[in-house]
């Protein structure tokens, strides 16, 4: 069975993703930042038993792990992040942009290219991008994000028109208000009662979501149970 490969496990959607795709029996395959550490690496396999942590940072040495290990990947979770820092527009110091960019464009960009001709052989594969509303909803202060966001949604757009003929599904979920502590952390939006009124006046929930909720959703779409579904943007 081909393998699951989910980037930054640790961070975002992760958290939430990774017991679902577990409990359904996914060859689940991850990479992210801490695992450099062959010692968090090692407790992460211990705390998520069937999941693999490479030690790879950079697509390229993804890739090499990948075949040094003998896992073929037939779908990819690319859960990027980059840490909001609010400013307007004329304050952003281009090294911010630039950064941003090779996270959250870039980084998927180059796996892509890396795992995409595997999977046009095989006739067969899946590609789900976790963006964010960002661009559907601007903000003041948000502009790095918002503008990079729209890149990989557009860019994750374009890969499902030319990944279609091979049968390789290509779908984007876009959250907004999920709680992750890089973008809307407890103590400030759920411990903190006025964090809470301000989500409720945003959210018809009422709430921020859950990333197990969004993790239910990314099983489905990397699970084959709809085939015909890609090139969607799941908001």
């Amino acid at each position: 069975m081909d393998a699951l490969l989910l980037t930054h496990a640790c961070q975002y959607v992760g958290p939430g993703a990774v017991p679902v795709l577990l409990r359904e029996k996914h060859r689940l395959v991850c990479h992210d930042t801490g695992f450099v550490d062959a010692a968090v690496a090692r407790d992460f396999e211990i705390a998520h038993a069937g999941a693999v942590a490479l030690r790879g940072q950079t697509p390229d040495a993804i890739a090499a792990e990948l075949q040094e290990r003998g896992i073929a990947i037939g779908a990819v979770i690319a859960n990027d992040v980059f840490p909001n820092a609010p400013l307007p527009i004329e304050e952003v110091a281009l090294e911010t942009l630039r950064r941003s960019l090779e996270a959250l464009l870039i980084f998927p960009y180059r796996l892509t290219q890396l795992l995409l001709p595997p999977m046009k052989l095989a006739r067969r594969g899946t590609f789900v991008f976790i963006t964010s509303a960002r661009q559907m909803q601007p903000e003041p202060g948000f502009s790095v994000a918002t503008a990079v966001r729209a890149g990989t949604k557009a860019f994750a757009l374009a890969l499902a028109k030319e990944a279609a003929p091979f049968g390789i599904q290509v779908n984007v979920v876009a959250p907004n208000y999920l709680y992750s502590e890089a973008y809307y952390p407890r103590a400030r939006f759920i411990d903190d009662p006025a964090g809470r009124r301000e989500i409720a006046s945003k959210v018809p929930m009422g709430r921020l979501g859950e990333p197990r909720e969004v993790g239910e959703l990314i099983e489905f779409l990397v699970s084959g149970r709809s085939a015909f579904t890609t090139g969607q943007v799941v908001k």
